[in-house]
């Protein structure tokens, strides 16, 4: 059995957030989370006559919904065939656990590492039935699967795209930025990747992880930080990530934004992540900062990686230390297992980012331009067009995109470094 997370809210460009609005809907996502707690009970109790009950109540909601409305909680309904395929398959049942599982996975249940670890399910996974159903998610949800499938990077690709470019310190409002919170006490009088890590658990303690929000309209540090602070509320992993990257830009330190997506050919994965990669002149390289999880990467010798480096290793399968203080807002510890060999080996598939990194880099404005590149694998199954251009009929702002397979390029160290 298992219960995922159903409505992913993560901010990519407006592009990966599933919104819910409005309040037929809102009453909806209440109803929905509450028969799924009385189904789990049910589950837990064997009791079939109250799940067929519960389950039928809610699909016949459900199948009122919109079909747009019906995209964004089909994860609800993919959930509960689930596990009441794993309900008849601890009671030997394994006609009905197979004829639930195929209707959760045509729903969209896709852990295939899940169906294979499930202990609900071992019986079942003796029959060749069953390894027909799940073998096809496999190139969907087994995540190491499909990064490890992802080819290599063509370092010979010669696409041209504009250079990054990286805010000087000297910009009036990077200078406000660092003299009113004190930027240079928080990041102490050490060396340069103290002053690092010390930003880092700033801004992680300063502001929590909020995944279930949009930021707000106005994306720089002093905005959101003064926002967050007057409503008492958090910030998604870009909003987290925007202002870090602005605090290390105030105290001179390149820094970059990077969003960090699935393959999802599908179309049905809206979820990605935000972190940082933090140039650290003492060792010639980015290195992984993920204000979200207080979280930085190491190898054995307990060295700092760049993200390009955690890449690699999770592929080739090559040690991994994970910092042991990193956590989500202090409420639980961010394990290396899943953060790194579930969630990012997901989302580390492709790699976005802004071409100058500077203040206020994406709040929409009427005539403003945005210019992003995109890292592929080769493998990937859209390499073209080189470059598409978008404007936004509400905001007016133009969206910029071009796409490279040349990580030398994408990871080019800052001017003069």
């Amino acid at each position: 059995m298992t219960l995922k997370p159903i409505l992913l809210y993560t901010g990519l460009l407006a592009a990966c957030v599933v919104s819910a609005q409005g309040p037929v809907i809102n009453h909806f996502a209440t109803y929905a989370g509450e028969q799924s707690n009385l189904m789990e009970k049910a589950y837990e109790r064997k009791d079939l006559v109250v799940y067929h009950r519960l389950l039928d109540s809610f699909t016949h909601k459900y199948h009122h919904l919109t079909i747009a409305d019906q995209k964004n909680y089909r994860g609800y309904l993919a959930n509960d065939y689930y596990n009441l395929s794993c309900t008849y398959a601890l009671l030997n049942n394994k006609p009905k656990a197979l004829e639930y599982l195929d209707s959760s996975i045509k729903n969209g249940y896709y852990n295939y590492n899940h169906m294979m670890e499930d202990r609900d399910l071992a019986e079942l996974r003796q029959d060749a039935a069953f390894k027909q159903l799940v073998e096809p998610t496999r190139a969907i949800g087994d995540y190491l699967y499909i990064l490890r499938r992802a080819g290599a990077y063509n370092t010979a690709d010669n696409r041209v795209f504009p250079a990054f470019t990286y805010q000087d310190a000297s910009n009036p409002n990077l200078v406000a930025l660092r003299k009113g919170f004190n930027l240079d006490s928080i990041a102490g009088g050490g060396d340069e990747v103290s002053k690092i890590l010390n930003l880092l658990h700033w801004i992680h303690n300063l502001i929590p992880h909020d995944g279930n929000h949009n930021n707000p309209e106005v994306m720089n540090a002093m905005n959101m930080i003064a926002v967050c602070k007057k409503e008492s509320r958090g910030l998604n992993c870009r909003g987290l990530a925007t202002v870090l990257n602005e605090c290390y830009l105030a105290l001179g330190i390149p820094s970059r934004f990077v969003t960090c997506m699935p393959k999802d050919s599908l179309k049905i994965d809206f979820d990605c992540h935000v972190i940082n990669a933090v140039y650290a002149s003492s060792l010639k390289k980015w290195i992984w900062i993920d204000p979200t999880n207080d979280a930085y990467v190491m190898n054995e010798n307990g060295e700092l990686l760049s993200i390009e480096e955690v890449r690699e290793r999770i592929i080739n399968n090559k040690p991994l230390i994970l910092n042991p203080d990193a956590n989500w807002n202090h409420k639980s510890t961010t394990t290396k297992t899943y953060y790194l060999f579930n969630y990012m080996a997901k989302n580390l598939y492709i790699l976005n980012c802004v071409v100058n990194s500077e203040y206020d880099t994406e709040t929409r404005q009427q005539g403003k331009s945005l210019t992003y590149i995109h890292l592929l694998p080769v493998e990937y199954f859209k390499q073209q067009p080189d470059k598409t251009s978008v404007t936004n009929a509400q905001t007016g702002t133009t969206f910029v995109n071009y796409n490279t397979n040349n990580p030398v390029a994408f990871w080019a160290a800052p001017p003069g470094k």
